[in-house]
């Protein structure tokens, strides 16, 4: 009877204590952030990004289109006048530029610069899942909603960021907003992302990053449209895109 009491004594006192609430899947929230982002692995996404000054004003625009694909595969249609013809294309952790008229793709970075803070990285990649490994942080409020905090941390060395601190909504896991960090640990821009709806979100429309390293210019890269379609496989292989720059 003595050994029973004690026991029964614990039994009520946790029935009476509020139970703790489970902790969400972490790769679930990763790939339900993702999928605001590419809702298919094989999709051409027209892009616009736009710079600003310091003081806010517009200073510069590109037009870019980008084709995903299998195997953390892209390549980006350079549009704009000033750029038209050239070609980035990401296969895996390598990345290339393609210049018109020459025969010999350059190798480069996903750091390299595009325009203003977007670089080649933030403009062909757009899954977190398959670059980072993200562990839960805890629940934080976010401006008038709670979110999930998540810190992901690069699996290779190939990628933009070697780590990102992500916010998501809390019930529909859309990313709210990121701190991007370079190898140094250094804060190199903050993102916020901008869904086409409030009420009911399906998609992010617009990335808006902002320098932290330097002058506090903006980068806004805005997702004019985006379209389920294959490509041809030749299209991910440098030395075919040399031999064929038209892409016919």
């Amino acid at each position: 009877m003595s050994h029973t009491l004690p026991l029964l004594a614990a039994l009520l006192l946790s029935a009476l204590l509020p139970a703790r609430a489970a902790e969400p899947d972490v790769a679930r929230l990763l790939a339900d952030a993702d999928r605001f982002r590419v809702s298919d692995e094989q999709l051409v996404i027209e892009t616009r990004v736009n710079t600003f000054k310091s003081d806010g004003s517009p200073d510069k625009e590109r037009l870019y289109t980008v084709h995903t694909s299998t195997g953390r595969r892209s390549l980006v249609l350079m549009r704009s006048p000033a750029e038209q013809g050239q070609k980035v294309l990401m296969v895996g952790d390598d990345f290339w530029l393609l210049m018109p008229g020459t025969q010999r793709p350059m190798r480069i970075t996903p750091s390299q610069k595009l325009l203003g803070d977007a670089s080649t990285g933030d403009i062909a990649t757009l899954r977190w899942s398959e670059d980072y490994t993200a562990t839960l942080v805890g629940e934080e409020h976010c401006d008038t909603s709670s979110c999930w905090h998540l810190s992901l941390a690069a699996r290779r060395a190939g990628v933009s960021y070697q780590r990102i601190e992500l916010w998501l909504e809390r019930s529909r896991h859309l990313p709210l907003k990121a701190d991007l960090y370079l190898q140094s640990d250094k804060l190199a821009k903050q993102a916020r992302f901008v869904p086409d709806s409030v009420e009911r979100p399906t998609q992010i429309d617009e990335m808006v990053l902002r320098d932290q390293l330097s002058k506090q210019r903006e980068t806004r890269v805005h997702y004019t449209s985006r379209e389920k379609r294959a490509v041809p496989e030749s299209w991910f292989n440098p030395m075919s895109l040399t031999r064929n720059p038209t892409l016919e």
